[in-house]
């Protein structure tokens, strides 16, 4: 007995001596620093001569500080240097969309994250995949262009919507290639050029009528916006100029004027004006220089 006793505090000894709390240095004591707390105690249990050591209960103190830091923790990264001033595509307030869900989310087109796969919205996504076929055909380029494209993009083009984006990477360049492929076509075709693209003149969505002005209505919800330099860079490659800009405002603006809020449309002067501002010249353009925008902002500060 008095043999296991002496076993049963040798151990003990070194146990506590393993948790090298406390160094000595000749006379002198001196704590060395722990990186952090403890999360649990250290029972040691002697039942019969047999020591054993259990792990107890975690301090509601301690959860409680322990839960805090991380909470701070999360925010510190949330507050990181530059987070928010990337991001430039917002979703509706709760208290808006709660009244009327129609005002503010799109009918019969998705376009970006915010609302890809919603059931009701794919139908059109068949039309999708007929648009970029005829990019890929009409330039005669590799789907793999687009894709390395965007690819490179896709952390800049993440960073402009607001929230985690459940998509993997693979899912988002897809979605982006597609939807953004998709909005060109539609602009580049709009006046009456569909035709010149490849389409037939009744195709029921690349044509100046049938579901147009639907699509149309969809495009400016602020839900549905993809990033002027992603489509600048779809351009760039059809055109086969990877640095080209400042195009795609001057055909959103043409795209949308029918929705403008006025008796008449663009007049030739208001075209010329235009195609001055936004085109090849050194006067300055305000829809040239913002390149962070979206298709929406360009139509919002034309008609300021």
């Amino acid at each position: 007995m008095f043999n296991k006793v002496l076993l049963s505090w040798y151990l003990i000894t070194l146990e506590l001596r393993n948790c090298r709390i406390w160094h000595c240095n000749d006379t002198n004591i001196k704590q060395i620093g722990r990186q952090q707390e403890p999360s649990e105690s250290l029972q040691i249990v002697v039942v019969n001569g047999d020591v054993s050591f259990e792990e107890g209960l975690k301090s509601p103190k301690s959860e409680w500080v322990i839960s805090i830091r991380e909470k701070l923790e999360q925010a510190c990264q949330d507050d990181v240097a530059g987070t928010w001033a990337k991001l430039f595509i917002y979703r509706v307030p709760y208290y808006l969309r709660e009244r009327d869900d129609k005002a503010y989310f799109p009918q019969i087109v998705s376009l970006a994250p915010y609302h890809h796969g919603r059931r009701r919205l794919r139908k059109m996504d068949h039309n999708k995949w007929r648009s970029l076929h005829h990019v890929l055909k009409r330039t005669n380029h590799d789907i793999s262009l687009y894709l390395k494209s965007i690819k490179e993009l896709e952390e800049k083009a993440r960073s402009c919507y607001e929230g985690p984006i459940n998509l993997s990477s693979n899912e988002f360049v897809e979605m982006m290639v597609l939807d953004g492929c998709f909005v060109l076509e539609l602009f580049r075709g709009a006046g009456g050029r569909f035709k010149h693209l490849g389409y037939p003149r009744n195709d029921p969505i690349f044509a100046m009528r049938g579901y147009m002005h639907s699509i149309q209505r969809d495009m400016i919800m602020l839900e549905n916006q993809i990033p002027l330099f992603i489509l600048d860079r779809f351009l760039g490659l059809q055109l086969s100029d990877p640095d080209h800009r400042g195009f795609v405002a001057k055909l959103a603006v043409q795209f949308f004027d029918p929705l403008m809020p006025i008796d008449e449309p663009l007049t030739k002067s208001d075209r010329n004006k235009l195609e001055s501002s936004l085109g090849y010249t050194t006067t300055f353009d305000p829809l040239f220089d913002q390149s962070g925008l979206h298709c929406l902002d360009v139509f919002g500060n034309y008609m300021r």
